[in-house]
């Protein structure tokens, strides 16, 4: 039911450009994303030192994750709330937002809308991680 909704949504976050900080590169260094929905799908593509990565999903957190993978095989992470440790979409806000809204998560405490942020924002409370440890973060927490 997600990806199907997200599919028919996807008219609702329209084209957007995020200039992020990237990790394991030359200090201050800086990438351009690009948003925008193409062919029923949520297409994100990434510019970085001359290079284009790109990953279409049934939303954009998803897209961002299919571009954090081949990143990281370049020994680069991202420093936003989307590659963040502890942030992870719900549901609802994958479907909502199309993927560009996440939850900060905290062991032990269910999120409230005051941990709502943007994939592409950040702040000093970002942890930059990997895809699994992302996600392996995200199954510890809905466990707990």
């Amino acid at each position: 039911m997600r990806s199907s909704f997200a599919q028919t949504n996807t008219h609702l976050v329209s084209m957007s450009q995020h200039i992020v900080f990237i990790i394991g590169s030359v200090d201050d260094e800086q990438c351009l994303v690009e948003t925008v929905p193409l062919d029923g799908l949520c297409h994100l593509v990434l510019t970085f030192r001359g290079h284009r990565y790109e990953a279409s999903a049934t939303d954009y957190f998803e897209a961002l994750c299919r571009v954090k993978l081949e990143l990281e095989e370049v020994g680069i992470l991202l420093f936003c709330y989307g590659a963040s440790l502890n942030v992870y979409p719900s549901g609802m806000s994958r479907d909502m937002s199309a993927g560009m809204k996440a939850y900060r998560l905290t062991k032990g405490c269910k999120p409230t809308r005051e941990d709502l942020v943007g994939i592409f924002d950040s702040a000093h409370d970002v942890i930059p991680a990997s895809v699994a440890a992302q996600r392996q973060h995200f199954d510890d927490w809905f466990a707990a």
